[in-house]
């Protein structure tokens, strides 16, 4: 990995210090960072207009082949440029050997393209929640080893290989087994929020699939109401397997009385067929120990009640 192209479609910088930082960072392993200057851009909350994020997507058609393209951070803005993405050209600068990475709000981007042309994106690490985190002093936080590994892995191998050793306390009858299918998902609200638009892969091409989520800052009974979404819109019993990564920085309250993340996944589990697991633990999204998922390639999962294996190539 030469050098990697960032782009910034989503939200402003929260600060000017993590861009920079991930920026030091990636230099100091002799990467070059291209376009550095849109971390800088900031419109109300957003990292420029609408119309200087769109071009910047767009843009992404005239890149050099085997370029490395990251996101800066998530937050919220594609939702408002997908009608004027160039897709096709997009997917077919990936065919060509671009490649892109992002999470959170990236979802959108992600599976809008994945509908829309079938190309492969990466579920992966950003610049500044993965490269240029900081502690409360402000200084430089290491970005994790095992989520650069898997990273380089993924943009120079074009591989997947993830173990995971973690009691699974979802799986109905289906007690152990292997499952192949489409690998795609993201993060669970902005998935949820395409429901019934022309970006949400469709059930032909999810079909047997195995479908990732996670999500940050939601309780329990919002994250429970979302995939109840998704199962009431015939999604998730459809799937060979759904895997969970963390839902993190949220509370509870007294008028939980006991509720708790498990038991909204248990609700959901009773009412999907016994042959489709629910895994957890799988690391990825708002995490710092991540996996790099490829959106949309064919992955094999094997799985039993001590964790799970799930393998890509693509």
């Amino acid at each position: 990995m030469k050098s990697i192209h960032l782009i910034a479609p989503s939200g402003a910088t929260l600060d000017d210090k993590s861009p920079l930082a991930g920026i030091d960072w990636l230099k100091s392993q002799g990467i070059a960072i291209l376009n550095s200057e849109c971390v800088k851009r900031v419109h109300e909350r957003f990292a420029g207009n609408d119309e200087v994020r769109l071009n910047e997507l767009n843009n992404l058609v005239t890149l050099a082949p085997e370029t490395v393209v990251m996101a800066m951070r998530g937050g919220y803005g594609i939702h408002r440029l997908l009608p004027k993405i160039d897709w096709v050209g997009i997917a077919k600068a990936i065919g060509n050997g671009l490649q892109i990475s992002g999470h959170s709000d990236f979802t959108v981007f992600q599976l809008g393209l994945l509908a829309k042309t079938g190309a492969i994106t990466l579920s992966g690490p950003m610049l500044n929640y993965d490269f240029g985190k900081l502690d409360d002093g402000g200084k430089a936080i290491a970005p994790d080893a095992f989520m650069w590994s898997h990273f380089q892995t993924a943009i120079q191998d074009r591989k997947l290989d993830c173990k995971v050793s973690a009691p699974q306390s979802f799986l109905a009858k289906a007690n152990s087994s292997e499952v192949k299918g489409i690998l795609w998902g993201g993060n669970l609200t902005v998935l949820a929020g395409l429901v019934g638009t022309p970006y949400l892969p469709s059930l032909q091409q999810t079909q047997n699939g195995i479908l990732f989520l996670e999500d940050v800052n939601e309780h329990p009974y919002r994250l429970e109401r979302m995939l109840m979404q998704l199962l009431d819109a015939d999604i998730l019993n459809h799937q060979s397997a759904i895997l969970l990564s963390s839902f993190s920085a949220y509370r509870l309250y007294d008028n939980d009385k006991g509720y708790t993340l498990e038991r909204a996944i248990e609700t959901i589990r009773q009412r999907l067929p016994d042959n489709i697991p629910i895994l957890t633990s799988l690391p990825f999204g708002h995490q710092a120990n991540k996996v790099t998922l490829p959106v949309g390639a064919q992955a094999t999962l094997d799985y039993n009640g001590n964790g799970f294996h799930l393998k890509a190539n693509w």
